[in-house]
């Protein structure tokens, strides 16, 4: 169950240093500043599949990121090859559509590289597969790509589920799948995987409206889906921040 206490937000400015240090050193090319100045950017990964089912639904988290915490933010969904410049940024989205074919030898080493020092990826079943579509395209690259780090279930005790909202789960525009599932890179969660179409959820058409119905729970499992995103994103942000042991009385404190 989800807390409805306050939210505790934390500074993201020593994971945006982090990653731009590691930027000018393995790109030795002039760096330029962190996305937009020093605003978080929700990158969505181009690949060869449908990856772009889901755009409206970046820019809705975007918006809702900005709205509910004091991160400043680029609202828009901005494609990038995962050949290009990943390290100006420390989140990118990897969604899709059913099936799609193998990443190129390029795109497997700049996303190891950018995940080994320091990256993240959120990585969302649109299609809401188990063993088709997606989800067989997706862990089949995850076994080429961080071959020592295989996916396992991420516990509700994980800082994911404290980063800023008090959660226990991560549904989406779907609830069948109640686990997250990660990847850990020296005990850091570097890609995070929703097979609950989390995008799907956050998503708006064109007059405003959401996209999708949410099963089965309804709006008030999509505010679940959005605060699921938002705790997320201040991960991708400041990663074990709300882990530190100064912060456990008043996550205690709230939980009661």
């Amino acid at each position: 169950m989800v807390s409805l206490q306050h939210p505790m937000p934390g500074p993201a400015l020593p994971r945006r240093a982090l990653l731009a240090a590691l930027s000018s050193l393995l790109l030795p090319r002039r760096a330029q500043a962190f996305g937009d100045g020093s605003r978080f950017v929700p990158v969505v990964a181009q690949h060869g599949g449908h990856w772009n089912a889901r755009l409206s639904g970046l820019r809705r988290l975007a918006w809702e990121l900005q709205r509910r915490t004091s991160v400043e933010v680029v609202a828009e969904a901005r494609p990038l090859a995962l050949n290009a410049r990943l390290f100006d940024f420390p989140f990118v989205y990897f969604g899709g559509e059913g099936d799609f074919p193998p990443l190129a030898p390029a795109e497997l080493e700049t996303l190891r590289r950018y995940l080994t020092y320091g990256g993240f990826v959120l990585a969302d079943a649109n299609d809401g597969s188990s063993g088709t579509g997606f989800d067989a395209a997706f862990r089949r690259e995850m076994a080429r790509l961080l071959p020592a780090s295989p996916l396992q279930p991420l516990p509700s005790t994980h800082v994911v589920f404290k980063s800023f909202y008090l959660l226990d789960s991560a549904p989406g525009r779907l609830f069948t799948h109640p686990q997250l599932q990660a990847a850990l890179i020296g005990g850091r969660a570097a890609v995070l995987y929703s097979q609950n179409d989390l995008a799907g959820a956050w998503a708006r058409d064109e007059g405003g409206d959401y996209a999708f119905e949410v099963v089965p729970g309804g709006e008030a499992q999509r505010e679940l889906a959005v605060r699921t995103g938002i705790n997320i994103c201040m991960y991708a942000l400041c990663l074990d921040y709300k882990d530190d042991a100064v912060h456990l009385p008043l996550i205690l404190k709230k939980r009661r």
